[in-house]
């Protein structure tokens, strides 16, 4: 079976391009039929074709891999002579948005590939958690997208000059991020962000709560994800939506919905987390240690700038958690980064040790 140009033009909608037809060549001589995954479901995928919608496994050449399994936004191999039950290959992805699972091995689980722009949706209707905020940009920018915040919700802050205020507060935690406020429900805001998810591919995550399914359906332009409430007391609410669905726009472009996610462990993120906290960083530059904790060093320009005031102590212990945290994730699987870990524990411990024989001398 043959597939010609023209009828790969199907595919368009889902994002289809030169690029993805030259990286296809290889597979379409063998017969093979491209597809792309537009839904993953306890193990199984829906693969929009040429052909039409297929059903297959999510698991190939490497079973159990969490990082192998295909998932929605992948562009994938078919036989449609053989069984179409089995993806035959995927295409090398231009970008991965992965999180750390629960599980004791710290394995990596893809949510969603082939991804431009990363939508952060934060509620309105609770307060601001800009610690979470900066988590979800960390695994954003590690992703290769272009991250950007949507607050959700903006009908429920009326006042001008409080919503201002807590734009700048997000703007604050999400630097060289794009920052909008968006009201699904009147449609205010809407034509900024249907403008830059109208081209390539945007994945919308955040917390359950924060409107994800109400906004992909003004997207969509139709209520093809179910909306139910949030509870009053946090805001939260109770995954209406289940599955990663990948939906064709109607202004172009394509969104791939995502549960709430409760859980966003960072999976080997050091440069996400570096581009989040980028004037940490350049701070650094300038403290007398390279590999300055910004803890108790002497001469830390991190430290300084929080006593001048210039870098808020909250952005700081962010900083501090997300790496802390980062470099576990990493040592679980690198014996290096474990022995370097080792030796730093022992360097501080040693460091606190000589400071209370110190005092203990001092007051003695």
């Amino acid at each position: 079976m043959t597939t010609t140009s023209a009828e790969y033009s199907v595919l368009a909608p889902y994002g289809w391009d030169d690029a993805w037809a030259e990286a296809f060549a290889r597979h379409a001589a063998q017969g093979l039929l491209p597809g792309r995954v537009v839904r993953v479901d306890r193990g199984q995928c829906d693969i929009v074709t040429p052909a039409g919608t297929v059903r297959a496994d999510t698991e190939f050449v490497v079973p159990r891999d969490p990082m192998k399994v295909v998932c929605t936004g992948d562009w994938v191999a078919v036989d449609p002579d053989g069984d179409p039950r089995y993806v035959r290959a995927y295409l090398p992805r231009r970008t991965a948005f992965v999180r750390s699972t629960s599980s004791k091995r710290s394995e990596g689980q893809i949510l969603a590939a082939n991804v431009d722009h990363a939508v952060v949706a934060v509620s309105l209707a609770v307060d601001l958690d800009l610690g979470r905020v900066e988590r979800f940009l960390a695994l954003a920018w590690e992703s290769g997208a272009q991250p950007v915040v949507v607050l959700t919700k903006a009908d429920l802050v009326p006042d001008p000059v409080t919503l201002a205020h807590l734009v700048q507060d997000v703007e604050t935690s999400a630097p060289g991020v794009p920052v909008l406020t968006v009201s699904a429900l009147h449609g205010e805001g809407l034509d900024v962000l249907v403008a830059l998810v109208g081209a390539g591919t945007s994945v919308l995550i955040g917390q359950s709560g924060a409107g994800k399914s109400t906004l992909a359906n003004a997207l969509v332009g139709a209520d093809v994800m179910d909306v139910r409430a949030a509870r009053d007391v946090d805001g939260k609410g109770r995954h209406t939506t289940t599955t990663r669905n990948l939906l064709a726009l109607p202004s172009g472009g394509v969104l791939i919905d995502t549960p709430g996610l409760r859980g966003v462990g960072l999976y080997d993120a050091e440069s996400g987390v570096g581009q989040v906290f980028t004037e940490i960083e350049e701070l650094a530059e300038g403290c007398r240690f390279h590999d300055c904790a910004h803890e108790s060093e002497p001469d830390c320009a991190v430290r300084s700038a929080v006593e001048s005031g210039d870098l808020p102590p909250r952005r700081l212990d962010s900083y501090r958690k997300l790496v802390r945290e980062n470099q576990w994730i990493v040592a679980k699987t690198d014996a290096r980064v474990r022995a370097e870990l080792r030796r730093d524990w022992k360097r501080k411990g040693a460091a606190g040790k000589a400071a209370m024989e110190f005092k203990r001398g001092r007051w003695e």
